[in-house]
């Protein structure tokens, strides 16, 4: 029995590291002529690099995003505004829908700008609190400044509880409203 599980792990392990390094970009090769080798080399990163990635993702460059999520609860906590942490993965198309639509969205931006504490992670936090129901992208959460996690502000999937999908921003603005009020009474 041992060794057909090892062989089905190993294959499993096969297929990962094949879907990675087919998603993996490959870097073009710059033509080099002989008596302009220094210039070609200075010149090929820049014919083929991209723009730098900033911190918001695509989620709204007018957002201040904090770089790690520790740096995001020790400025929740100073600031006394909640934190709401966005879970998502950049080739995913669920994560693309949501973040499209959470851009096209003017309050739920000017709520993001205004009164919480932002960062989106691509790469899961060793907070085991913001994955109660598991490690599924997209999924938004909560904390307040106290450093605990809105367990009462959710979506609206059973099965999901922190998911939200790209139709969903009106229920998004709500629970971030909801963030706000509670979070100004209960301190």
């Amino acid at each position: 029995m041992q060794p057909s599980l090892s062989l089905c792990c190993l294959l499993l392990l096969c297929c990962a590291l094949s879907n990675a390094a087919l998603r993996k970009p490959k870097k073009a090769a710059a033509p080099v002529e002989a008596n302009d080798t220094a210039k070609s080399q200075t010149e090929a990163p820049q014919k083929t690099a991209t723009a730098p990635q900033t911190l918001a993702r695509g989620w709204g460059d007018d957002i201040e995003w904090a770089q790690t999520y520790e740096e995001a609860l020790a400025k929740s906590r100073t600031s006394k505004k909640p934190l709401m942490v966005i879970h998502h993965l950049e080739d995913c198309p669920y994560s693309q829908a949501l973040k499209a639509a959470f851009v096209a969205d003017p309050l739920a931006q000017k709520l993001a700008k205004e009164d919480f504490i932002m960062i989106n992670l691509v790469h899961p936090v060793a907070d085991e609190n913001q994955s109660p129901d598991g490690h599924y992208v997209p999924r938004i959460m909560f904390v307040d400044p106290s450093m605990t996690v809105r367990t009462d502000l959710t979506g609206r999937y059973g099965n999901r509880l922190y998911a939200y999908e790209s139709g969903d921003i009106p229920e998004l603005v709500t629970n971030m409203k909801k963030a706000n009020v509670l979070l100004h009474t209960e301190l």
